[in-house]
């Protein structure tokens, strides 16, 4: 198993709070990462319908059957048992008693926040960040990163794994279609698939609910509930604008991102490094990959976010803002090999709106050059985001 960054943190969180719930995507390694710090815990896997059956049904005698420790997985197909954990942490009092894992943050959270409020810490996890495959010594050019992606099972070196081809049509009609195609209550399936297809084409781009809307053939209402349960699937990542006013008429569309780079790539068709090399989304599709290495810095720091664009109508654009104590650093996202000194232009007349920013940043698909006194220049593959 390649070693997660969050590692330490859960441990610690495990002997502060009676209940960790670790959320994220499908496939992300949340169970290996739950029985790997928890090996002695009892393991229950709520997709099973005779262990989901039970615990809807006589919760006080499933909690009785599998005591604390115990890691219950997918626990977001039984929200309802979130009222008798609680029930169970309170009448223990101690720490350290439950592990639960979810992959859908409505039916789970809401249920968190009901039942769970100040009992359990709140943990994401995406898939593997480019740092943690580097260190556990994985290269790879920057079209393999983009087409290959991710996931763990693609890295996981104690079995044989699928081509990524394979792995992303499983995951896709698995996870994708099986799970957010029975939360939406779909009743046309192709018209779905053209949905993602085109969102896939919008990837790190504003999107505009009734241009989708037109292209699909439903109304902007459901593009907008498409979007809202592909964010709370974690098939997507909505960045959204800044908030704060410099004096500008702000843009307030959303960008989209998603979660697993690889997937949005095959989603797109592409196959071979050569085809991801002349794409002419492959920019679009390295800006979701960094981006997405933000947000997994972020939360693998159990770290809210706290990630936006920033973009004015006369055309100045910051691809991220990462935000820390009401500072703001402003990254440029390009995917170009070559550093060129105007890379950081938008970056410089962004800091001369804002006033006090920090750490300017142009993250290129290059090596480090030496930054300027105002703007740093690094590597999508070095550790920027410290």
């Amino acid at each position: 198993m390649i070693a997660r960054q969050i590692e330490e943190r859960i441990r610690t969180l495990w002997t502060q709070y009676p209940i960790v719930t670790l959320t994220g995507p499908r496939q992300s390694g949340k169970t290996t990462l739950a029985r790997e710090l928890l090996p002695d815990a009892d393991y229950v896997n709520l997709e099973a319908p005779d262990v989901l059956s039970e615990a809807i049904h006589d919760a006080r005698g499933f909690l009785r059957r599998h005591p604390a420790p115990a890691i219950f997985d997918e626990v977001h197909r039984c929200p309802g048992l979130t009222s008798y954990l609680q029930v169970a942490v309170d009448e223990a009092g101690r720490n350290g008693m439950y592990f639960l894992t979810g992959s859908h943050q409505p039916a789970l959270l809401g249920a968190v926040s009901q039942s769970l409020a100040g009992r359990t810490a709140l943990v994401d996890l995406y898939p593997l960040s480019i740092r943690e495959l580097r260190r556990a010594g994985v290269s790879k050019t920057r079209e393999g990163w983009l087409l290959e992606g991710f996931l763990p099972r693609l890295h996981d070196t104690r079995r044989p794994a699928p081509t990524f081809d394979q792995l992303y049509r499983d995951y896709f009609r698995t996870y994708v279609e099986r799970d957010v195609r029975q939360l939406a209550n779909l009743r046309d399936a192709g018209l779905f698939e053209t949905f993602l297809a085109l969102l896939a084409g919008r990837v790190g781009q504003e999107v505009n609910a009734l241009d989708l809307a037109g292209s699909v053939g439903v109304s902007a209402p459901t593009i907008r509930a498409w979007i809202t349960l592909l964010e709370a699937s974690f098939i997507v990542y909505v960045l959204r604008p800044y908030h704060r006013n410099f004096g500008k008429r702000r843009i307030k569309a959303p960008k989209i991102y998603f979660a697993e780079p690889g997937l949005a790539a095959w989603l797109l068709g592409i196959r071979t490094e050569s085809q991801m090399a002349v794409h002419p989304l492959m920019g679009n599709l390295f800006e979701n990959m960094v981006v997405m290495e933000a947000v997994k810095a972020r939360c693998n720091a159990v770290r809210d976010p706290d990630l936006h664009f920033f973009r004015a109508p006369d055309g100045l654009e910051v691809d991220l803002l990462m935000e820390d104590a009401g500072k703001l650093r402003p990254v440029e996202i390009k995917a170009a090999q070559t550093y060129h000194p105007s890379m950081g232009r938008n970056l410089r007349r962004f800091a001369r709106i804002a006033g006090d920013v920090e750490r300017p940043t142009v993250v290129y698909a290059g090596r480090s050059v030496p930054s300027s006194t105002d703007v740093s220049t690094l590597s999508f593959e070095d550790d920027w985001m410290d």
